[in-house]
């Protein structure tokens, strides 16, 4: 098809490519599959990574995406069926999957993707549909019980992007379930890291895996109140910091538990007629001004990360079954971290376009065509885009060649790629 000349609406989407090659993508994906660069397994794989990337579940139900050109940039001359996808990514086990995600994290920590020490971890729970009889927990506390999904990121608080994620039944406590994303995100970081989350991981269990079993990480997580609490911080002697506000700190131990761990509460208020409370525990030795103040905001970074990059599958739960959800979830994550890549090459005023906004106006709906020129396969964009800084794209195999990347694109038969703009 690339000798014959395609032309299309997803010429955007080739824009990918070289974050790819930078990410090691293929790598990744040949390793999880156990094939090599001529097998089709990987490419099955790279479709759902595209698919992610645009933003559509099931690109092949969009008969005007079928045969222009997205296909060939999964290094295929067609598109997957439904029981393709769903074979490939039933026949590899979560153990697989999180092995799949933490390789990729190591390429995005040596890529410089997690600046900064505070690492922000949160469960994200998508309302499911399935007909499987199952427990039902609350998204809302003032909503009722319902059927969903459970996933669970940790996401660095400087940058927004995400390190680990892991995904579960509603009937897996969270505690279980933090466990495991705690030590993928170890595995990952490997330097010294303050968690930040929220009063659901407020259990003896978590606090005392972090203390005794993570020599680089520490936890930093809210109280739930109850009398016992109430009374002890209420009861401190606090230190002012500005009008309304002061600190103060204690030791405390949960029921049943015999290690102590550091409180720390802070109070608002101009008297004590309208004083308010609250109290936070952690293992961290940072000082108590600079956990309040400084750290503990920085954890919205997480829910920035979901309204951000939803559209990229975050939000969907077709299937209960945890070996496909899995599965797509580390696609998607290789999909946003190449995404991510290219917002950095973008000009400022379009490096803030969420993941929805992106593939619409760049990645699935740019007009181009696709040919081939000897050793080269040759992207031209029509009415040239004004978001990219076209040189680092129109002698793009010169410029990966610097960067001491292999400018020869496996999946794509060892052809390279350049772009042209008119």
């Amino acid at each position: 098809m690339l000798f014959q000349k395609v032309s299309g609406t997803c010429a955007g989407v080739w824009l990918l490519v070289p974050e790819l090659l930078r990410l090691g993508a293929w790598d990744l994906l040949k390793a999880w599959t156990r094939k090599a660069d001529t097998d089709f397994e990987p490419r099955i794989a790279l479709q759902v990574v595209n698919e992610s990337a645009i933003c559509i579940n099931r690109v092949r139900r969009k008969n005007s995406l079928c045969h222009q050109g997205f296909q060939l940039v999964n290094g295929m001359g067609r598109l997957v069926t439904d029981e393709q996808v769903h074979l490939l990514l039933n026949g590899h086990t979560m153990q697989q999957v999180e092995e799949l995600i933490v390789n990729l994290g190591h390429q995005r920590k040596l890529s410089g993707h997690y600046p900064g020490d505070v690492i922000a971890i949160d469960p994200h729970r998508i309302i499911s549909k399935s007909r499987r009889i199952m427990t039902e927990k609350k998204k809302v506390p003032c909503e009722p019980s319902q059927k969903m999904l459970q996933t669970f990121f940790s996401v660095c608080c400087k940058s927004g992007q995400p390190i680990m994620a892991h995904i579960a039944s509603t009937g897996m406590p969270t505690t279980k379930i933090t466990e495991r994303l705690i030590r993928g995100t170890d595995q990952i970081f490997r330097t010294n890291a303050l968690l930040v989350a929220d009063k659901e991981h407020f259990t003896n269990e978590l606090l005392t895996i972090v203390n005794n079993h993570y020599s680089h990480l520490d936890i930093l997580v809210p109280v739930i109140r109850n009398d016992r609490i109430d009374n002890l911080i209420k009861r401190l002697e606090y230190t002012p910091l500005w009008a309304g506000y002061a600190i103060a700190e204690t030791t405390y131990s949960l029921n049943d538990s015999r290690e102590n761990f550091r409180l720390i509460a802070q109070r608002t208020g101009e008297n004590k007629n309208n004083y308010l409370y609250s109290a936070f525990i952690t293992t961290s030795q940072k000082s108590a001004r600079q956990l309040l103040t400084k750290e503990y905001d920085k954890r919205w970074s997480v829910e920035e990360f979901f309204k951000f990059e939803n559209s990229m599958g975050l939000n969907r739960a077709s299937t209960m079954n945890l070996n496909i959800r899995y599965g797509k979830l580390a696609l998607a994550m290789i999909a946003q971290a190449a995404t991510y890549q290219l917002r950095t090459r973008l000009k400022d005023e379009y490096k803030k376009w969420n993941a929805e906004h992106l593939a619409n106006e760049i990645l699935a709906w740019s007009d181009g065509d696709i040919r081939v020129e000897q050793d080269t396969i040759v992207v031209t964009f029509y009415n040239a885009p004004q978001y990219l800084d076209m040189d680092e794209y129109k002698n793009l195999p010169a410029v990966l060649s610097k960067e001491n990347i292999n400018p020869h694109v496996p999946w794509l038969y060892n052809f390279k790629l350049t772009f042209r703009f008119k």
